[in-house]
């Protein structure tokens, strides 16, 4: 199988393209955003004057930024960051009610040492529960899709609640990579049309994020989502050093393991359904960013994923699944966003509006990327592992 020269990225990946070197897409996508976003003296002073204008816009107000926190790493030194850069954050957390207990500890020990307060939004359990059990069904590789999209809704309301102008995100293009197309998908309306078919529970305490409230909050109320890591030498094991010295923060086993739905999703469902490994992305991300090296890169993929046989019967037991039944749900039909109602089609018809948004720190480049622009292999398959 071909692999791209400088990453670690496949041909398996849906919509890469190789240029004449060899070298994939995604790591000229890593390029630009390199160029666009540089680290350093020149990153710390655009970081710098973005928390001065951030400090201007929040006079009288409690808070001045929102953070989302999650217990992980990323999330625990966006924290600790926004505090050394002067700014009085409101950290906000979306509970799904499937943390784990070291998650919650994380939260508790990091925030109430920084002098943080939290504001939480907690689902019904029964309902967020119903809308894994939907995915599932589904046949969609896309079963976190509503945790991602109900923590930007809270992160949303909460800046309309307390009257917050500013997002902190935690993600890092440098260590988590840029997930492509085709392996993971969301928006609002994918939520909705999935949890209309599958679901026996209408969506009333989940925080859906529909059209209208994604225009009025980009547009109208013109929030903005600043992603500091992009700015500074992020470094996560250094990270999560500090994070234990000075705060007690424990590790929990992997990248977006803090969740015990998220940790069965990355373990066990995505590779034993689709026969893929979603570690490639931060290995990958790891490698372009000369964090590690493309050989150590390839050994640590090499390395068998562990799961953990407990969560596994778990998952199976609070969502309500037999042996037999969770087998069928493993061996049924591969499907994607595109059987369902998506906004897809509308994003893309947006561009331009997406385009203006996205430079104007309403939302991600990624998320112009991904979803602004028609998907070269829409009528191929891009299920993870399948071509």
């Amino acid at each position: 199988m071909k692999r791209c020269t400088r990453c670690l990225y496949d041909e398996s990946l849906p919509n890469i393209t190789f240029d004449e070197n060899g070298v994939c897409n995604y790591c000229h996508i890593h390029d630009q955003l390199n160029h666009e976003y540089p680290t350093g003296e020149e990153g710390m002073k655009k970081l710098r004057a973005i928390a001065d204008q951030i400090r201007k816009d929040g006079r009288g107000k409690q808070y001045d930024v929102v953070v989302g926190v999650s217990g992980g790493a990323d999330s625990s030194y966006m924290i600790y960051l926004a505090k050394e850069l002067g700014l009085r954050p409101l950290a906000v957390h979306f509970d799904n009610t499937w943390n784990s207990t070291v998650a919650t500890e994380n939260i508790h020990d990091v925030l109430k040492k920084l002098d943080v307060d939290l504001w939480t939004y907690v689902v019904d359990n029964k309902e967020y529960d119903d809308i894994y059990r939907s995915f599932l069904k589904a046949g969609v590789p896309d079963t976190e899709a509503p945790t991602d999209i109900g923590l930007a809704a809270v992160l949303n309301m909460a800046c309309e609640k307390f009257g917050v102008k500013y997002i902190f995100e935690g993600h890092s293009f440098r260590t988590e990579g840029v997930a492509p197309l085709g392996w993971i998908y969301m928006d609002g309306k994918y939520i909705q049309s999935v949890q209309k078919q599958y679901g026996t529970m209408p969506l009333k305490t989940y925080p859906n994020m529909l059209m209208p409230n994604f225009i009025k909050w980009t547009a109208v109320l013109g929030l903005k989502k600043i992603r500091p890591l992009y700015y500074i030498d992020y470094v996560k094991k250094d990270a999560m050093a500090l994070l234990t010295r000075e705060f007690g923060w424990e590790w929990y086993g992997g990248h977006h393991l803090e969740n015990r739905f998220t940790a069965f999703w990355h373990t066990y469902y995505i590779p034993q359904r689709y026969g893929s490994d979603m570690r490639l992305l931060g290995y990958a991300a790891l490698v372009r960013s000369g964090q590690i090296t493309r050989d150590q890169g390839l050994e640590m993929l090499s390395q068998p994923r562990q799961f953990d046989p407990e969560l596994f019967e778990m998952v199976k037991k609070r969502l309500g699944f037999s042996d037999e039944e969770f087998e069928q749900l493993m061996k049924q039909e591969k499907r994607t966003y595109r059987d369902f109602k998506t906004y897809k089609k509308t994003f893309e018809r947006m561009r331009p509006f997406w385009w203006l948004m996205y430079k104007l720190n309403r939302v991600p480049k990624s998320f112009y990327l991904k979803f602004c622009f028609p998907d070269p292999q829409s009528n191929k398959p891009t299920i993870p592992g399948q071509r």
